[in-house]
């Protein structure tokens, strides 16, 4: 478990712009103009290819529902070419193999410096093809950056050790990457889940194939093109687009990847462990989904409570899977937070995320547009209150109202399923002995979040809660430089 303080003393603190932010640019300017679509097809041993199937798919626009272009599908034939590549790369004597270390790691920067140089369009990119707002879509380009430059300076310094062991023999481990790493990433944070999954996996000199999101391929592909830029060897990263059942069975399956790392639902991961078990035994890392509670007791500054609140449920439409999709919420002050929680949900602008000063864009699907909705009715039916929002907004695209239900009990559905959605479900407690037990109650057991002036309040909270990473006074304060992942059905191990 990680824990992460924010000071009291910086709650109300003046708001100065973060040593991490972009450059300062002109956003009028280029939320007036469509980025080009560069590269829709496979990226396999150092070159954009066509799929042997010849078959392609729609990426569509979120805002719009509308086709974007057409994207060449892989399948398990196009697996098997990019592995065989990665394994080229990885090869005894390769130039890869042979790198330095730190040779490894100036291609990494290389690679950050070549996503902060193209920043504005890759952000452009991903509002395009993914829906969210475009300075969202701007932070996550920072992010990305940050977490590449953070591994390429742990290119090398990945020691092995010396043991004393019994006897006249020396002993010796030495660290070794393992080799050819399948690499399934989710559609919500497109560019910063590459970054997550590319730079432990190069940094330790392993070689890749990702599958990006059906939905949301295009910056992966342009990340890709980048790679040749930087100067990466062919073969050391390959992008197979295509969907689950076929690319992402076949990585899973696939007897000379040695490890899959994960990102997405806990449907998939369940999946994934049997692939892995019935075909060679790879490794996995899993990091899957959540119904993560986030707590405010009522010595918290409510004002600031309301507003890490919002931010945990609302940031990118909901589409997080630590979100704070369940606010506990102390009955001394419930009625005054949901009072001022519909307020602030109200006041949130929804709208083309070009546009300027648009907070709220499209949910990613209309899978996804139709998911959330039942869970929203399904909620209404049982009983909570809609305090704000519970429907589509618009008449094209996949927008959804930010939506807060009160009067939320523990057996509702959307009490208890991950919505990943932009709804706010805002439950009463009475003593932190009942709460711990209603935060515990669920599958899930990834993050959590208390807001409370008082330390001991915190701790104690922090040290009961099932969850992987808990926030005290913040939430979401995830860096490079922290584990992130679960417990239960969660996920197994830790991305970062």
């Amino acid at each position: 478990m990680q824990i992460r303080i924010r000071p009291i003393s910086s709650l109300n603190a003046e708001v100065k712009t973060p040593i991490w932010s972009l450059k300062k640019v002109d956003t009028k300017k280029k939320m007036t103009k469509q980025p080009e679509i560069k590269f829709t097809k496979l990226f396999i041993d150092g070159q954009f290819v066509d799929s042997v199937n010849g078959k392609k798919f729609d990426a569509i626009n979120p805002s719009t529902g509308k086709k974007l272009c057409d994207v060449t599908e892989g399948d398990e034939a196009d697996v098997d070419k990019a592995v065989e590549a990665a394994r080229r790369a990885f090869k005894l004597g390769s130039k890869w193999r042979t790198m330095d270390a730190s040779s490894r790691g100036h291609l990494i920067c290389k690679l950050a410096d070549l996503i902060e140089r193209d920043a504005e369009y890759l952000a452009a990119l991903e509002t395009l093809n993914n829906g969210k707002p475009l300075p969202e879509a701007q932070l996550d380009m920072v992010f990305a950056v940050k977490c590449l430059r953070y591994y390429a300076g742990w290119a090398d310094k990945i020691h092995g050790q010396t043991i004393p062991a019994d006897g006249s023999s020396l002993v010796m481990t030495r660290k070794e990457p393992v080799g050819v790493v399948g690499q399934i990433i989710p559609w919500n944070y497109p560019v910063l889940m590459c970054a997550w999954k590319f730079g432990p996996a190069l940094a330790a000199g392993c070689t890749i194939v990702l599958k990006p999101a059906t939905e949301t391929p295009l910056t992966a592909l342009y990340l890709a093109h980048l790679s040749v830029e930087a100067g990466f060897p062919a073969g050391v990263i390959n992008v197979v687009n295509g969907f689950g059942d076929t690319v992402g069975t076949a990585l899973t399956k696939h007897p000379n990847i040695q490890k899959i790392a994960f990102t997405g639902s806990t449907a998939v991961g369940r999946l994934i462990m049997e692939n892995a078990a019935k075909s060679n035994l790879k490794r996995f890392s899993l990091e899957l989904g959540g119904k993560s509670p986030i707590v405010v007791f009522p010595d918290a500054d409510l004002d600031n409570a309301v507003s890490t609140c919002f931010s945990a449920i609302f940031s990118n439409m909901g589409q997080c899977c630590c979100a704070g999709s369940r606010t506990f919420v102390h009955e001394d002050v419930y009625d005054e937070f949901v009072k001022k929680a519909a307020a602030m949900a109200a006041a949130r602008k929804v709208g083309n995320p070009f546009d300027e000063g648009v907070e709220h864009g499209p949910q990613v699907s209309e899978k996804q547009f139709n998911k959330i909705i039942d869970l929203v009715e399904s909620g209404k039916k049982e009983g909570a209150s809609v305090k704000c929002g519970g429907k589509k907004w618009g008449t094209e695209g996949y927008f959804i109202e930010p939506t807060v239900f009160a009067d939320v009990t523990d057996d509702m559905r959307i009490a208890k399923e991950e919505i990943f959605g932009p709804v706010q479900t805002i439950l009463k407690f009475r003593t932190m002995e009942e709460l711990i037990e209603r935060a515990n109650k669920t599958y899930y057991g990834l993050a959590a979040g208390v807001m409370t002036k008082d330390m001991n309040t915190a701790l104690m909270f922090a040290q009961a809660v099932e969850a992987g990473s808990v926030w005290i006074n913040c939430y979401d304060a995830t860096t490079a430089q922290t584990p992130f992942g679960g417990f239960k059905m969660s996920g197994q191990g830790r991305e970062l």
